[in-house]
This record gives C-alpha cells, structure tokens and sequence, in this order.
C-alpha cells in the first residue's frame, strides 16, 4: 500500500505528537516541528496533535495553531489537530482557522474533532459539559457544512472557506460509541477509536458505521514501540487516565495495548492484526509516553518509520 497524500486517507499510517513537558515552552515548540519533520522524512503520511488544558501533561491547549507549526517544518505530508475540543469553541470560528490553514498549505490540512471529557478543560473556558452531546453535534454538523463547501453560511465570502466547494477539507470524528459512528456515518466524515479500545470493540462500532452508510476512513490509534518498551511509564500513564475517563468507555478498555518488540516484522504483524480485527483502513501510530526524553522518541521514530512501516503497508495492502 503506498503512502496516503490525503489527510486521513485509507490506508495511511501517520503519527501521533505530543509535548514533552520537561521542557520550556519554546523548546516544546521546537520539539514539535523537529519530531513533524523527522516523521515525514522516515516515510509517515501525516501528523496529528491533540488538547487538553490547563498545563494537563503531555497535552496541547491549542492542536490547530501546532498543526500549522508542524507544517511550516515538515518538506511533506499532512497535519491535523485530532482530536480538537469543538465545544470549546464556536464552530464558525474553527471552521475560519482550518481553511486559512489550509490556504497556507493546500491538500495538506485535515481536522478531527470530540467532545470531551475531562471536567477541567471545560472550567478553565469558564463553560459547564451541560447538553454536550447535543452541543458537540451541532458544532460537528456546522463545521462540515462549511468545510465540505456545502453550507458556509454566514462565513459566504470568505475567500478560503469559499475555496472548501472545490477543495474539500478532510473531517474526522473521535467515536467511542454506536451514537457516534452513526452521527459521523450520517454527516459523511470518518471516525477515529482511541489507544485503548479492544480490537473486538472496535470493530463492532466499526462495521455499525459502515452500515449506517459511513464511507470514510476508520482510523486506529495504538502505540508502538522497537526495542524494549518502557512499561512501567506507559502504565503508571494509563492509569491517568483510567482516573479521569468515564467509566463506560473503560469497560471496552484492554491493557495499554503497546505492540513492542525488537522484530520490525513482528510489530508489522501486530499492527496489522489489530487493525484488522478492529475494522480499521487507517493507523495512527503513538510512541510518546511522558517522561521519555525526546532523544528517545526521536530514535523511535526514525526506527520505526525505516524498519517498521515499509512492512506494515505490504500487510496492510
């Protein structure tokens, strides 16, 4: 299978960014691009990054504007804030900064949204999660109107939303549930399943998607690792989240689900498998775990960009 241009496309295999919170900000800024462009140039399709607030660690406050960073430093691929907040924001206003972005970087932009689920990134906007559901979903249904060119509504004018008739800018929605892959079914945009998610979960919300009518991209997140991964980093990470994370999305949570090993062809094998079994055309690939150095990450990536993707896509073909 050879390297997707669209962002989100099938079969794509991008990779996931995050912070590394032991540095100064600037640094962190700078972390970001190198690692951007270290993955393009090691055979990666695209990046995404992805929010939370309040210093939450490991995490962005702002994955669009770092999209745009990433951009300006990697030579080639696509970046995409995924998942961003949408009911942080008016969806009017995400729907400007996308199609500005995506008239700095034509073909190259994509976005994915959720709702969220921590408490604190809604009181630090000084917003409540009241009505989420129905928030999220109007927010989603406007953002694809304008983005697909259907609907720009009061943003008629624009000159880059305008542009979105003739050049389409890529949605993704996160899914974690029947509700949600129907909606995205429903809207015409593709769905994303966490890192934690069992294949066999995954693969039931998948094939309700594909017959709701869904004909995007399904997208896996797993995280990956050559060499001998370090577990009790990943763990005591996992269990962050086990403690913010509602609890009927745990239900369908395996373990930290990492594919590690020191055989390239093995870890192919096993991202391969799981998406497979989970239904999925797409990967997303997440090696950062927080406290690792960057020095570290950077190998992985390079690594697994040379040894590992080039099998993943023969068996993912």
């Amino acid at each position: 299978m050879t390297p997707s241009t669209i962002p989100f496309g099938h079969g794509s295999v991008s990779l996931r960014l995050y912070p590394h919170n032991e540095l100064v900000a600037s640094e962190i800024v700078e972390e970001l691009r190198t690692q951007a462009a270290l993955g393009a140039a090691h055979g990666f399709d695209g990046v995404m990054t992805s929010e939370h607030h309040a210093g939450f660690h490991g995490y962005l406050p702002n994955p669009l504007q770092a999209a745009g960073w990433c951009l300006e430093a990697m030579e080639m691929g696509w970046a995409a804030p995924s998942p961003l907040l949408l009911p942080l924001r008016p969806a009017a206003l995400v729907a400007e900064e996308v199609a500005w972005l995506a008239a700095r970087f034509p073909g190259r932009v994509g976005i994915g949204v959720a709702s969220g689920a921590l408490q604190d990134d809604f009181a630090v906007m000084g917003l409540t999660m009241h009505h989420l559901a129905e928030r999220f979903t109007e927010g989603l249904e406007a953002i694809v109107a304008m983005l697909s060119g259907s609907d720009p509504g009061a943003l008629a004018g624009d000159p880059a939303i305008d542009a979105c008739v003739d050049s389409p800018i890529p949605v993704i929605s996160a899914a974690m549930g029947f509700t949600a892959v129907r909606r995205a079914a429903a809207l015409g945009v593709g769905i994303l399943f966490d890192s934690l998610s069992l294949a066999e979960r995954c693969r039931e919300l998948a094939d309700a998607y594909r017959e709701a009518g869904g004909k995007g991209p399904v997208i896996l997140i797993r995280r990956a690792w050559l060499g001998e991964p370090p577990q009790e980093k990943v763990d005591q990470q996992l269990d962050v989240y086990r403690g913010y994370s509602a609890r009927s999305a745990m239900l369908h949570w395996g373990g930290n689900e990492l594919i590690g090993s020191s055989d390239a062809n093995e870890i192919a094998e096993g991202l391969a498998d799981v998406a497979s079994r989970a239904g999925a055309d797409a990967m997303n690939i997440r090696i950062h775990v927080p406290d690792v150095p960057r020095e570290a990450v950077r190998d992985q990536i390079a690594g697994l960009g040379d040894e590992v993707l080039p099998l993943l896509r023969k068996q993912l073909n």
